[in-house]
């Protein structure tokens, strides 16, 4: 089997993210020859309280921008990302951004192709990136894009431009439409329900807390039927904790999304929800 050589800015990066000692990193590192989310798998695994791996830790800068079409039948959200929080928080680059936004909802784009296709005042948007790299000196781009479209499409832009939320609806909700969008940005849920969650991720969270249970010494010697039976019980408060509707409410914790959402609107479902955050 080959190895790589381990690095101190590698370990770093996985205590940064995970908040685990230095020499856990190392030996988690080592032990995964370098893999960087099977790493943070083995911490876990050693039951050390490390947050999951998400889909938005990819751009350090920039700014995030999330918008709906007037019908709210649409809405995008992107990162335009750049190397410092100097360039991201100056006032010409953040107009700059809502300027690519509102051509992004004019032309009913679907990728970020499309995107950088587009064009303001005359000039391609790619061209305009382009030119303000060149102005700016550091490397920027949209680095993320999503779209949902639904029956109604709510949106929320957190913490001065460093998340942005899109929540999509059967129907229309109003203002509680904002109201899980701010959920989502502050609990991160993985899916909807337990039933959306990927049997990647349930896969893994089920390995996980299998080894957990293993290397607790009041286990030792069980039998693998009980051992399946307990971390499937652990399964099910990671959904508890991890998917949007069992959540506990933000505005109200002693009620889950899903019956602040029916108190709403009785029948009204959660199609789709997207997160781009900073970070």
């Amino acid at each position: 089997m080959s190895t790589v050589t381990i690095t101190a800015a590698d370990i770093n990066k996985l205590r940064q993210s995970t908040g685990a000692g230095m020499m856990d990193c190392r030996k988690a590192l080592t032990e995964t020859n370098g893999d960087f989310e099977a790493a943070i798998d083995w911490l876990r695994k050693k039951g050390q309280k490390v947050a999951a791996l998400r889909g938005d830790r990819d751009a350090k800068e920039g700014v995030v921008l999330a918008a709906t079409t007037a019908d709210n039948k649409t809405g995008l959200a992107f990162c335009l990302s750049s190397e410092t929080d100097f360039v991201s928080k100056n006032a010409d680059f953040v107009a700059f951004a809502q300027s690519i936004m509102n051509a992004a909802i004019t032309g009913n784009v679907k990728s970020v192709d499309e995107l950088n296709e587009l064009s303001i005042d005359g000039a391609k948007i790619s061209d305009l990136v382009n030119d303000k790299l060149a102005s700016i000196g550091e490397k920027i781009g949209i680095a993320k894009f999503e779209r949902i479209d639904a029956d109604f499409v709510a949106s929320y832009i957190h913490g001065a431009n460093r998340m942005g939320v899109l929540v999509g609806f059967s129907k229309a909700v109003g203002e509680a439409g904002k109201d899980l969008a701010m959920q989502i940005a502050a609990m991160n849920p993985v899916a909807i329900d337990a039933d959306s969650v990927s049997a990647e991720v349930v896969a893994r969270e089920k390995a996980i807390v299998t080894e957990q249970i293993k290397n607790d010494p009041k286990m030792a010697g069980k039998p693998e039927e009980m051992i399946s039976k307990i971390a499937d019980g652990k399964l099910n408060a990671y959904f508890k904790e991890n998917t949007l509707l069992a959540q506990p409410f933000v505005k109200d914790a002693g009620r889950s999304v899903g019956d602040y959402l029916k108190s709403v609107e009785g029948d009204v479902k959660v199609v789709s929800f997207k997160r781009v955050a900073l970070g």
